[in-house]
């Protein structure tokens, strides 16, 4: 099997010059649909909402002109109260059905799942169904091991540890020294 090469990692600085490069274009980008959104209102602000013409109208003329566009003000404002209405019932709604989903979850328990034991013979005519006829033994290939030479390489003699403290602990020195300033106080 041939080795397969790895391509090195990127480097930190690589990588931090990459990253720097994205955020660019990603702010390009960003301002670029900034403008058109701008664009787009300003178009579609022009084309609905006519210019207003006021020189030379007359006292009379510009009352009128106000009382129409007050008119057109009430009638954008019930719309845009209509429009609120329905999104608040829809926001009521949605709340409440997921309200009815998560009670719905919680009446159904779930069952424990428990581990069935099933031969390798079965699982496989559960599988294959009938065309099943050769019966598998995966123990037979299995390496035997004997208890007695496991039982053989164990150390059998397990001697007082206190015995060997001085020999075990590496501080012979250091325990006579001890043990020469305990003697004075016990005086």
């Amino acid at each position: 099997m041939p080795e397969v090469e790895r391509k090195p990692k990127i480097t930190a600085s690589r990588k931090l010059l990459l990253k720097s490069l994205m955020l660019a274009k990603a702010k390009e980008c960003w301002e670029q649909e900034h403008e058109e959104r701008e664009a787009e209102k300003k178009r579609y602000l022009a084309e609905r909402i006519p210019t207003l013409q006021t020189r030379g109208l007359s006292l009379s003329a510009l009352q009128d002109l106000c009382r129409d566009l007050h008119a057109k003000v009430e009638v954008v404002d019930e719309e845009r109260y209509d429009i609120e209405a329905k999104c608040l019932h829809n926001t009521r709604e949605i709340k409440d059905l997921k309200l009815k989903v998560l009670d719905l979850r919680g009446k159904f328990k779930r069952p424990p799942l428990r581990r069935v034991r099933v031969s390798a013979d079965a699982m496989l005519r559960a599988l294959l169904g009938s065309k099943h006829k050769v019966s598998m033994d995966l123990r037979a290939n299995l390496k035997s091991v004997k208890k007695e030479d496991t039982e053989k390489e164990r150390p059998v003699e397990v001697g007082d540890w206190r015995k060997n403290v001085e020999a075990m602990s590496g501080m012979e020195g250091r325990k006579k020294m001890f043990d020469a300033a305990k003697s004075p106080t016990t005086q």
